[in-house]
């Protein structure tokens, strides 16, 4: 693979054999959009990227170019259905000498693009709609999006001057001239309202106002929402003018959260050995983890995060902290099962979880529609549990008095700096990367959620 020609030819082919792909694995489902896959270069958009080792130890990224790999293996993996990482830590990369990158959070990215089709497919467009893209990213969806609809009839907002500036490059050299911006994407742009479609390809703890005002009524908005536990769930909504109501996914795709509303660098204090008050738990931590029951804890505390850690040569417990309130919880090991012990000034988020049943066999799939007005309120439900002891209160409620001990410390993220310590431990959310989807899915959906009452309050 010595020439130009002899890329753009293989290239070709590696399109064409990831849209049959894509097709035969369901995400694909429209002439259109095949039609993009196949045309779309996306070697232009991920001229050089990074991808996890799998060496032992601390995660690292190694850098994949032509010359790292050779030509043929670049382009082979640039074509496979993977997410591959383009930014750390919101600094650009020097490729002219690119290294191993550990300790650090991925930042921007090229989406997996069995994710990408399926999104657009959910988004539903018609010819001559007008798009609003929040996260520009490397260009790739853009590029798919305008080769679709035409470049006059997509806009796309792109945080981060550098990504937006590599983005832009790359679709001129694509042929595709769509209106980019850099800006916070949660104020859209209004100078180019009304559009008929919003999709954003970054998550984002709650609707902005300002998507309502500038999607048209009957117009659709397609996003991830997510808090800074855990992403759960691709919601799809239609607007009605001041509020729209919608469905969320069955599968639960995650991004990156927007970088206005990431967490702050601190995942809170850890409490002392005596403060807060303690009481027998029904379930353990894997609570956090199950969709339905980890959705539940996020919305009720919605400034809290969680890890897992042994304090003092005791055993592993899981702490839940609230950076904002310096509310926590903290589950520990009993010999007949859990005990937590909470604290802290945020006792309505006791309340919120109080729906969530301690008997997995109360996690039965029903209707989860979320409904979101101007007022910054996102409200989900209503769930039916099986039985009325779901409603039985939770274990990782978080409420009582804060008291303030000496041996209370801060912990902060791995890979941040700051006022840190308990280096050791680890958060039970995520990095940055997609996750793989875990089937096509459909709309309206569903998905297993806890309790007999629905729950309103900010996401």
């Amino acid at each position: 693979m010595a020439s130009e020609t002899d890329i753009e030819t293989a290239a070709a082919d590696l399109r064409r054999r990831l849209a049959r792909q894509l097709e035969k694995d369901g995400w694909l489902r429209s002439p259109q959009w095949r039609a993009a896959v196949e045309a779309v270069p996306r070697h232009r958009f991920i001229p050089r990227f990074y991808r996890e080792s799998h060496a032992p130890g601390v995660t690292t990224w190694e850098p994949v170019t032509p010359e790292t790999v050779g030509k043929e293996e670049w382009l082979r993996l640039v074509y496979t259905d993977e997410t591959w990482m383009t930014q750390f830590d919101g600094r650009d990369i020097d490729w002219a000498d690119p290294k191993p990158i550990s300790n650090a959070i991925p930042t921007s990215s090229s989406t997996l693009p069995s994710l990408v089709v399926r999104m657009l497919e959910d988004l539903d467009v018609q010819d001559g709609m007008k798009v609003l893209e929040i996260g520009t990213g490397t260009g790739y969806s853009t590029a798919l999006m305008c080769h679709r609809l035409g470049s006059e009839s997509v806009t796309s907002i792109e945080t981060d001057e550098g990504v937006a500036r590599r983005a832009g490059h790359a679709l001129t050299g694509a042929g595709h001239t769509p209106a980019l911006l850099v800006g916070d994407g949660c104020v859209g742009h209004p100078d180019g309202a009304p559009y008929d479609r919003l999709i954003a390809t970054c998550g984002f703890r709650s609707i902005p106002p300002a998507w309502l005002e500038q999607v048209r009524p009957g117009g659709l908005i397609l996003t991830t929402l997510r808090g800074w536990m855990r992403s759960l769930g691709l919601v799809k909504l239609i607007v009605t003018g001041d509020s729209a109501s919608g469905w969320f996914s069955e599968d639960d795709p995650s991004f990156m959260i927007a970088r206005q509303q990431d967490a702050p660098e601190s995942l809170g204090i850890v409490p002392g050995p005596d403060d807060g008050t303690v009481r027998k738990a029904v379930r353990g931590p894997e609570l956090l983890t199950n969709s339905g029951a980890g959705f539940m804890a996020q919305l009720a505390a919605p400034d809290a995060r969680f890890f897992s850690m042994a304090v003092d040569g005791g055993p592993v417990s899981t702490f839940l902290l609230d950076s904002v309130t310096d509310s926590f919880a903290v589950l520990a090991p009993t010999d007949g099962g859990w005990q937590v012990r909470q604290g802290g000034p945020r006792e309505t988020t006791n309340a919120s979880i109080s729906t969530m049943p301690p008997d997995s066999s109360c996690y039965l799939p029903g209707p989860f529609h979320p409904h979101v007005e101007a007022d910054r309120r996102t409200r989900c439900g209503p769930w039916q549990g099986s039985r009325g002891e779901c409603s039985a209160e939770h274990e990782l409620a978080v409420g009582a008095t804060d008291q303030a001990g000496p041996r209370r410390r801060r912990v902060c993220e791995p890979g941040r700096t700051g006022e840190c310590g308990l280096g050791s431990a680890v958060p039970g959310e995520s990095s940055g990367r997609d996750r793989r989807s875990t089937g096509p899915g459909g709309w309206p959906s569903t998905v297993s959620m806890p309790g007999r009452n629905a729950w309103s309050g900010p996401v």
